[in-house]
């Protein structure tokens, strides 16, 4: 990760935690003010989000730093562990949201929608700030790779989706009596975090189990291998990803009778060609004759 990365991620880490605090503290106060049990339960959401973004920013902040004696490859993967927590505990708030959308549909005689001005308010408040945060944290999302700013991401999407849903759902329940919007939106809310979990999840999973990168990235550096001036071949190409870190192992195949100086330039000349191209990719080359058997001497290759 670049120090650009890394402030792009800690960023969007103090940012989530700036915007939770604020809505804990609004909800505070708007409960004080009316007294709802609506209110009561967003306080309630507020506070998790809270948590989860303070976990999120510590885990940014432990990936930031550089390899050490004891981790010699960094701290990224602490990103994974990170996401994989929040995105379990996603599909448990999704489950909760989804099992009381459903009880209310099937009791529609126990739905309340408190429309105090106070709590309108609130929510209105709360809808612009989640707007701005999660505008933000798909940005450095798509610019950084972290797993962990799209979890938390994706968390204020599921909190966005029912706040607005409320405000709809206030304005036809006193315009028409429609009740019921409250819990359609709410179960499409659900749905929608439920496949997001599911998809960062696995992603921070795969990345814990050494999974190899996305089929794209290992095409791309196969490309630049294969093409670039000096190297005859390649082979035993070996990805895998860690946090947002891409970490590639690739051998080259040179003319032997070359200098070590000249082989050299052309390895490092190929690696700076890698990381311009994949920004997040940690690269190591190793350099064999062309012709010449790959591993002879290696029985785990025999």
């Amino acid at each position: 990760m670049t120090t650009s990365g890394n402030k792009l991620n800690l960023s969007a880490g103090v940012f989530s935690v700036i915007v939770a605090i604020t809505l804990v503290l609004a909800k505070m106060w708007a409960l004080w003010a009316t007294g709802a049990l609506s209110i009561a339960a967003t306080l309630a959401d507020s506070a998790l989000d809270l948590l989860m973004s303070m976990g999120g920013l510590a885990a940014i902040a432990y990936a930031a730093k550089p390899a050490d004696d004891d981790h010699t490859f960094g701290h990224t993967s602490a990103e994974d562990l990170a996401a994989l927590g929040q995105s379990l505990f996603i599909i448990v708030s999704a489950a909760a949201i989804l099992g009381a959308a459903v009880l209310r549909l099937s009791q529609p005689e126990s739905a309340h929608i408190s429309s105090e001005t106070a709590g309108v308010a609130v929510m209105a408040l709360s809808i612009v700030l989640t707007l701005m945060l999660v505008a933000w944290q798909r940005y450095v999302a798509r610019k950084t790779g972290s797993r962990v700013v799209a979890a938390d991401s994706l968390h204020y999407i599921g909190d966005l989706i029912p706040g607005i849903g409320a405000i709809v759902a206030l304005w036809l329940n006193a315009k028409f009596g429609w009740g019921w919007v409250d819990s359609a939106v709410a179960i499409v809310a659900a749905l929608i975090m439920f496949h997001g979990a599911l998809k960062i999840g696995k992603g921070a999973w795969d990345a814990l189990m050494d999974r190899a990168a996305d089929d794209e990235i290992i095409a791309s550096i196969a490309d630049i291998a294969g093409n670039f001036d000096g190297v005859h071949g390649f082979h035993d190409l070996k990805t895998r990803q860690a946090g947002s870190r891409v970490f590639v192992n690739l051998h080259i195949e040179l003319d032997g009778s070359q200098t070590l100086e000249e082989a050299h330039s052309i390895g490092a000349a190929l690696r700076r060609a890698i990381v311009a191209k994949h920004t997040n990719a940690d690269v190591l080359i190793h350099k064999d004759p062309v012709g010449v058997e790959p591993h002879p001497d290696d029985a785990r290759y025999s």
